[in-house]
Formats: C-alpha cells, sequence, structure tokens
C-alpha cells in the first residue's frame, strides 16, 4: 500500500480509502446501498487495516448516523490504536426535519460534529467535510465555524465535496484574508466513465495543493464489469439496477469497458482493478473510496494496488474516456500554442 500527502497538509493516507456508505440500512434509500451488519463491518474494516488501509470515510447521513455507529464501534471491538486510523466524516446533508437540521451553518456544524463524535465514540474526527455547496450559507460562516472546530480541537483536518471551483477558489481566498485553517481536500466523483473535474477542478488542486478523494470511482458499479453491452442480464444484484447514479454518458462508458475489459483480459484481472488502477496512477488523486458489500470485493479492490497499467494501457484508456473540448478550453489551447516552450532560433 501506498501512502500519500494530503494535500499539501503533513497528514498521510493511503492510496485507498475504505468508504462505508454500505454500512447499515434496512428497507430505505441506504438499504440498496448494503445493510452490512456489525460482525460484517468488523470483518471488513479489520481486513481493509490489515491490508494496509488507514483512511476510512463516512459521513453522518449515511444509513442515518448507523455507519458512523458501526463504524466507531468495530474500531472499538477490534482495538484500532487511534493514531493508526485516519477517520473522515461528512456534514451537510438533512438529518432531520427542522429547517436547520441541514446545510453549512454554524448551528448546523456545531451541532453535527458533536452528534458525530459520539456515534463514532471518538474525541476528534482527523477530515471534517462539508458534503454539498449550501447556496443560503454565507462562505465566512462556514469557514469560521470549521476553523472554530480545529481550535477546539475537535476536528484536525478540514476539507469539502462536490463543491465547484469557484467556490473552493473563493473560500480558499477568504480564508488566507481572514486567517483562517483552510481547507485541505476536495471529494469529489471521478472516473474513467466521468473525468468532467478535469476541466477546472483537478486544474485547481494542483495549483492550490488540495488532496483529492475520488468518490464512485466505479461509476455506481457502472464500471465493475457487470454492465455494458452483452451484460445487462446480470445487473439485478448490483446497485446500478435499483439507483441508477451518478449520470453516465453510456455511449462512451460502454466503449471505455470495451478497452478496458481487453486490457483486463491481457493483466489477468478484473474490470474493476483496471478503473481502480487507471485513477491511482493519476498524480492528481491523493485516496479512493471503495465502498464494499463483501469479503471477496474488498480483496479484488486491494489487488488493484498491485496492477501497473503500461503508457500504452494508460494511452488506450485516456484516448477512448477522452472529454469533449468544451469553450474555453479550445480556445485557450488554440491562443496558447507559442506560449510553450520553443526552440530557440539560431
Amino acid at each position: 500500500m501506498r501512502y500519500n500527502q494530503f494535500g499539501r497538509s503533513g497528514l498521510f493516507v493511503s492510496e485507498l480509502c475504505l468508504g462505508t456508505m454500505t454500512f447499515g440500512g434496512s428497507d430505505n434509500f441506504w438499504g440498496q446501498m448494503g445493510q452490512l451488519k456489525q460482525r460484517a463491518v468488523d470483518d471488513i474494516v479489520r481486513l481493509a487495516l490489515e491490508s494496509g488501509i488507514n483512511f476510512i470515510d463516512t459521513a453522518d447521513v449515511y444509513s442515518y448516523g448507523e455507519s458512523e455507529q458501526l463504524l466507531g464501534q468495530a474500531l472499538k471491538n477490534l482495538a484500532v490504536k487511534r493514531s493508526d486510523a485516519v477517520i473522515a466524516s461528512k456534514v451537510f446533508v438533512p438529518f432531520g426535519n427542522g429547517p436547520n437540521d441541514r446545510g453549512a451553518s454554524r448551528g448546523h456544524i456545531m451541532d453535527s460534529v458533536h452528534a458525530s463524535l459520539e456515534r463514532l465514540q471518538l474525541d476528534h474526527i482527523d477530515l471534517y467535510q462539508i458534503h454539498g455547496t449550501d447556496p443560503v450559507t454565507p462562505i465566512e460562516e462556514t469557514l469560521r465555524a470549521m476553523d472554530d472546530l480545529i481550535h477546539q480541537g475537535l476536528v484536525r483536518y478540514i476539507g469539502i465535496s462536490n463543491w465547484q471551483a469557484w467556490r473552493i477558489m473563493k473560500a480558499l481566498g477568504m480564508s488566507e484574508r481572514l486567517g483562517l485553517n483552510r481547507f485541505d481536500s476536495l471529494q469529489a466523483y471521478y472516473s474513467l466513465a466521468g473525468r468532467d473535474i478535469e476541466r477546472e477542478i483537478v486544474p485547481l488542486l494542483a495549483e492550490e495543493k488540495l488532496g483529492l478523494m475520488v468518490w464512485s470511482p466505479l461509476a455506481g458499479g457502472l464500471l465493475s464489469g457487470k454492465f455494458g453491452p452483452g451484460s445487462e442480464q446480470s445487473t439485478d444484484e448490483a446497485r446500478r439496477a435499483h439507483f441508477d447514479f451518478p449520470p453516465v454518458n453510456r455511449e462512451r462508458a460502454w466503449a471505455c469497458i470495451e478497452v478496458m475489459r481487453e486490457i483486463a483480459t491481457a493483466h489477468g484481472v478484473s474490470v474493476a482493478q483496471v478503473a481502480l488502477a487507471w485513477l491511482r496512477q493519476q498524480s492528481h488523486v491523493s485516496s479512493i473510496v471503495i465502498g464494499v458489500r463483501t469479503l471477496q470485493q474488498l480483496h479484488d479492490n486491494l489487488a488493484s494496488i498491485e496492477l501497473e497499467l503500461s503508457a500504452e494501457d494508460l494511452a488506450k484508456l485516456d484516448t477512448v474516456s477522452a472529454l469533449p473540448s468544451e469553450y474555453p478550453a479550445w480556445m485557450i489551447e488554440r491562443q496558447t500554442a507559442n506560449r510553450r516552450p520553443q526552440p530557440f532560433p539560431q
């Protein structure tokens, strides 16, 4: 397992991060994700830690708090040394019926962090993330609340998820101007079937040295190898069959899967491992969040760290998954051709 520096911080996290959306749930929306109970959760957390994963991601809203409870109990059951696990959680999504039981307001953040800590049975959260964009709460209010949590020792690092590039940059600028702790990371959707963040967000992350956590690296299971032309009949048990998310351009995805299958066959690995290996070999990726229902799935995902795609493999995948050029990118490329390193005229 490789450990990557998390943005510009001094924190190092494993290249694979255990996601916990499959922990808990019943016959509701979250039940479609996994419905794992304590014994299964303990087994998965144990295998992840024994395999070198030191990074675990959850959220207060996953199974309405049950995911955090199960994770916290697993850490206790397994007697995990606190410094051996980097625990991340999130706040934002509605967690109750009241008008203030949601969003990135100071009130909701302060209430939620204490509730999450109680469920996790921890005295601090290593990475606390704003789970979405709040169009109502001023960014300064959110930043000051998160800064206070760090000063109170309840949180050590802060991040965001699913934010636009302009909003991230505005927040970073405000943090610098106001002397506040700044966001250390972004958690975003990224996969061979969805490379949208490469347009604006990836250049921003590189410029400002923010860590990137990837969620849904298999595009909600679409890149697992169970889907694609000729394999639709085998998808009944897959999450995508019941929850068609995130949105994907199917035509481009099928083309990607065709190439992925060829590469998987050549290396003697699964299609899912090819998807994870491609992400792992992107320099801007800090950690890839993997969510599993079974130990078999976890073993398969873990095996992806041994797969090194060749330059030819990467070129094939990059070509088939390439985004169509959009304005202003095509104009920038045209106008900056003479601003690149040029041979000096003799």
